[in-house]
């Protein structure tokens, strides 16, 4: 669900800014260093990131695909020096 917030424009330096607060960067994926895209509208800016985004927990569970995969990756019994 989209999160929205009011914000004021502040001085910094010769420019104008605003922060982005937590809640509304969590649900852009925006993440600390990004790189962003900020375009003018009619009306206002929009924000936008640069290239793609990472994947979160969730995406990348759901695309896991256990035969594409080869299924479990540890083994399940003792090998090599670890036999006691």
């Amino acid at each position: 669900m989209p999160k929205t917030a009011t914000l004021t424009i502040q001085q910094w330096g010769n420019s104008l800014a605003v922060r982005i607060p937590a809640a509304v960067a969590r649900s852009a994926h925006f993440e600390v260093g990004q790189e962003v895209e900020v375009t003018t509208e009619e009306v206002g800016v929009s924000v936008k990131p640069v290239g793609r985004r990472k994947l979160t927990l969730a995406e990348k569970l759901e695309q896991f695909d256990p035969a594409k995969h080869g299924g479990e990756a540890m083994e399940t019994h003792p090998i090599g020096a670890e036999v006691f």
